[in-house]
């Protein structure tokens, strides 16, 4: 069904100059505290994206904690004018340590109105003061919520999609098995962008894409032991979803997994892809050869990122 192994194909120009931009603001994410990658990466937000386009309504809300005594979870819901609009949950991407609803702003944006999609951006609690499960617990609160409330703003709530770059695609993938083992909500597709879905597998594309195309292997390893307390945690399958057994899998909604040539992460979105479908799942599956890892937030410097967005607004079409 796939390519025995994803490729990369030739750097894509406006990507070299993103890379140089980077290089100029010296944008790392792991060499200092969580609260400096959460500042790296808003910069480089600021630098990469364009100008906010106009949506009917953008509204920020609470959504009820997951579990008693919890804090209300912060959301903003995305909403164009009319009727009848599938409705995504969407998780941002930053490693599980950085990333917020603003970093995402423009993306969800562009996929309201290009999908006409009501979109909820779910900002759940980051690492390492919220590490494992605690993020996966507001996930799936908010992709509930989503499913019960998104009805007063047009949305039909019949269609639901669960949508993330990154960490995010990651914890799009653990909902939607966190859902079909629960029996609710329904999810209708999934759209895994691309997500990390293993630990410590050695992965060919870590080694080849792991330095000097923004994010790199350091940084991924960096990452999970800010969200993983205990290491036998990590081998859940609620955690890395290519711990699942295939049995589970196969509860799993269709699914849509894009990846990107120089990515770190390339190989592995590309395994839980085959892994879905070896388990019966309905899955398409798309390589951005000459992109890069976070390029769907690039829209102010790299041109190709409205053609990944447009091909993500229309596999939420497509639920």
């Amino acid at each position: 069904m796939f390519e025995d192994q994803p490729v990369r194909g030739e750097l894509d120009g406006h990507v070299e100059n993103m890379l140089d931009l980077l290089n100029d603001y010296d944008i790392t994410l792991s060499e200092g505290t969580p609260e400096d990658a959460r500042e790296q990466l808003t910069v480089m937000t600021n630098l990469s994206t364009g100008a906010p386009e106009d949506v009917d309504t953008v509204e920020n809300v609470e959504i009820p904690a997951a579990g008693d005594g919890g804090e209300p979870i912060p959301a903003r819901v995305y909403a164009p004018a009319g009727e009848g609009h599938p409705t995504v949950t969407f998780f941002h991407g930053g490693g599980f340590v950085a990333g917020d609803m603003d970093t995402h702003d423009e993306l969800c944006r562009m996929l309201a109105n290009r999908a006409e999609a009501v979109i909820v951006s779910v900002e759940y609690r980051k690492a390492p003061e919220a590490s494992w499960p605690e993020p996966i617990k507001d996930a799936y609160a908010g992709a509930q919520w989503t499913a019960r409330n998104t009805d007063e703003y047009g949305a039909d709530t019949d269609t639901h999609v669960v949508a993330g770059d990154s960490a995010g695609g990651n914890l799009s993938a653990v909902v939607s098995l966190m859902a079909a083992e629960r029996g609710m909500p329904d999810i209708d597709r999934q759209l895994l962008l691309y997500p990390a879905t293993t630990y410590m597998d050695p992965m060919p594309s870590r080694a080849q894409n792991g330095d000097g195309y923004f994010l790199t292997a350091q940084d991924m390893l960096w990452f999970v032991k800010q969200y993983i307390d205990d290491e036998i945690d990590a081998h859940h399958p609620w955690s890395f979803p290519l711990n699942a057994r295939r049995d589970k899998l196969a509860e799993a909604p269709p699914a849509y997994v894009l990846t990107c040539g120089f990515d770190p992460l390339r190989d592995e979105g590309h395994a839980y892809a085959q892994e879905l479908a070896e388990a019966g799942v309905e899955v398409e599956y798309s390589n951005h050869e000459s992109m890069i890892h976070g390029f769907l937030n690039m829209e102010g410097i790299v041109d190709h990122t409205y053609e990944g967005v447009e091909e993500v607004a229309e596999q939420i079409r497509k639920a």
